[in-house]
């Protein structure tokens, strides 16, 4: 509740600052436009930048650079065993570790 009472004395004074001060609002206004203005259009060059590099035709090199998986998933199968077989073997120290105490 406190924090809308405050929105809500925030607003009107800014809504009575604007007309007390509106030569000074409408300068920075005027100063603040052509930054907004050369901001939006640096951002929507970018972007459009970025749509356009990905529809040229010879941007396709990480497509023909695929590697195969075939290999790479025998080689985490072994590991993930590996790692299952040294979990086990902590295990059982640690059941060893519990009784002998």
């Amino acid at each position: 509740m406190k924090v809308f009472v405050g929105g809500i004395a925030a607003a009107f004074l800014g809504f009575i600052g604007i007309f007390v001060f509106m030569g000074p609002f409408l300068h920075l206004l005027a100063g603040a436009i052509p930054l907004m203005l050369l901001v939006g259009g640096a951002m929507a060059a970018y972007l459009g930048y970025d749509e356009v590099k990905e529809k040229l035709p010879f941007s396709k090199k990480a497509e023909e650079t695929t590697p195969s998986y075939g290999s790479t998933d025998s080689k985490y199968k072994e590991e993930a065993e590996k790692y299952k077989q040294e979990v086990d073997r902590l295990k059982e120290e640690l059941e060893k570790a519990k009784a002998s105490s």
